[in-house]
């Protein structure tokens, strides 16, 4: 696997300026929603069976995210504090690459035992996840 550097290339998909708007357009949309004081929505698996979901805790986290208070939103839901983090520091880079026309990172040459490697990774956070969420007991 290599992180490279070069040009968008011509007819390529603008990943940069895509997930921007996505990301930006996402987070308008939670703040009208808080700023309209509209219900948080209800988890349907936490109500069935009174075990918190993957994703439990995240809107929460969400909101004390946005407020600032970074500590409350890792204890609500670590998973989705660190994506917020991640998704803080792609638009830093979007917005960068986009203003200064940079070239752009890229993944190139992974290998199938690499993305075997990074898909268990993603397994095993999210299953660490939901065994913070079980015995926290925050929800």
């Amino acid at each position: 696997m290599q992180l490279t550097r070069r040009p968008l290339a011509p007819e390529e998909i603008d990943h940069e300026l895509v997930w921007l708007f996505v990301s930006l357009g996402t987070a308008a949309a939670l703040a009208i929603w808080l700023w309209a004081r509209l219900p948080m929505p209800r988890c349907i698996f936490h109500s069935l069976t009174g075990v918190p979901c993957l994703t439990c805790g995240a809107t929460r986290a969400a909101r004390q995210f946005f407020h600032g208070h970074f500590g409350a939103s890792f204890l609500f839901n670590p998973l989705a504090f660190t994506t917020y983090c991640g998704i803080a520091l792609f638009d830093i880079y979007a917005t960068a690459v986009l203003l200064t026309g940079a070239s752009r990172l890229r993944l190139r040459d992974v290998s199938p035992r690499e993305k075997l490697v990074l898909r268990s990774l993603v397994l095993v956070l999210l299953a660490a996840n939901w065994v913070y969420l079980i015995t926290a007991h925050i929800v």
